[in-house]
């Protein structure tokens, strides 16, 4: 069965929808965001915690307002519902323009609209519910929104480490079956987003991949002996740089003042500096973060040591000198 419905939301919440169905990569096959798609996964896959919530938060204030004894209980419930309808879910009044969505659904997602139906409205429409859902999920920060949209995939990893079991799964960027012992899910400061930190039977190395990258998750009958060595090291990959799994380099560069200053400003991704002597900046990280961060900072900061990095930025400005040079 297939519904389609009209959704009424402000361009804002519209817009913030598109940019997590982008960035949690929800696309068709010629490139275009799949807002559907994404929004679908969306409603199936936070509307019992959405519920839970709710629930939770008129209690408390149900229980808050009945204890004011001129206050009787039935005013208490309504009271408490307009209070979180009005000053809680109502955050779009005054935002700016609106905007419709279509929403089709079918399969689960559509059982759980008619739910929302047939159980949940009472004088709420079913746009505005599910706009109130939406809103919901956008003030959670973006780690636990991407928990929230992979939330299968989130949940067999965690029971995955806590048994100790052997971990199978794809990856967007390729399609060969990964086997692997499944150690944390750790959270880019600058990204925010989560990754599995694990290491691979096949190939004996650590990894890293991206939650929202990971496909056919499936948690298997084997068990693992945890190597403290290994959950030392990917502990470690952990706080430092949960999205790069590749080995540190010692290198030395220096910075102008304007360098300097570049360094502060840029946070995305900024590698962690082991000392500073004066314009001598030290970082043990990998070679391609390094490489990928200071690409931007031109003759404000250049490479001392080692030669394999400095050979790297050197290649890239060459490279675009001769591409601009072009006739």
């Amino acid at each position: 069965m297939t519904e389609k419905y009209k959704i009424y939301i402000s361009e804002d919440t519209k817009t913030r929808l598109i940019n997590d169905a982008e960035l949690f990569e929800f696309t068709r096959a010629d490139g275009t965001v799949n807002l559907n798609g994404f929004l679908k996964e969306l409603i199936v896959n936070y509307f019992e915690q959405y519920r839970k919530d709710n629930d939770e938060l008129l209690q408390n204030m149900l229980s808050d307002l009945t204890s004011v004894k001129s206050l009787k209980s039935k005013d208490a419930s309504l009271l408490a519902d307009r209070i979180i309808r009005t000053y809680i879910n109502n955050k779009e009044q005054g935002t700016g323009k609106s905007a419709v969505i279509t929403l089709t659904v079918s399969g689960e997602s559509y059982n759980i609209i008619r739910i929302i139906e047939n159980n949940l409205l009472s004088d709420n429409s079913l746009s505005g519910y599910i706009k109130d859902m939406f809103l919901s999920y956008l003030s959670i920060p973006r780690n636990k929104r991407e928990e929230i949209i992979f939330r299968p995939t989130y949940e067999a990893i965690n029971r995955a480490i806590s048994e100790s079991r052997i971990l199978t799964f794809t990856s967007t960027n390729n399609n060969i079956k990964i086997t692997a012992e499944p150690y944390l899910i750790a959270t880019s400061k600058e990204e925010q987003f989560s990754y599995l930190l694990c290491h691979t039977s096949q190939y004996y190395k650590d990894h890293t991949f991206r939650l929202s990258r990971l496909r056919n998750v499936f948690v298997t009958s084997d068990k693992f002996v945890r190597d403290d060595k290994i959950y030392e090291r990917l502990a470690l990959m952990g706080m430092k740089r949960p999205h790069s799994a590749a080995p540190d380099i010692h290198a030395v560069i220096r910075m102008t003042e304007r360098g300097k200053q570049m360094y502060k400003m840029i946070v995305k991704n900024r590698p962690a500096v082991t000392s500073i002597d004066g314009d001598k900046y030290t970082f043990d990280w990998p070679e391609m973060q390094l490489e990928d961060y200071f690409r931007r900072f031109g003759k404000e900061a250049v490479v001392m040591r080692p030669k394999s990095l400095k050979n790297r930025l050197h290649n890239y400005y060459e490279s675009a000198l001769e591409a601009y040079e072009a006739k």
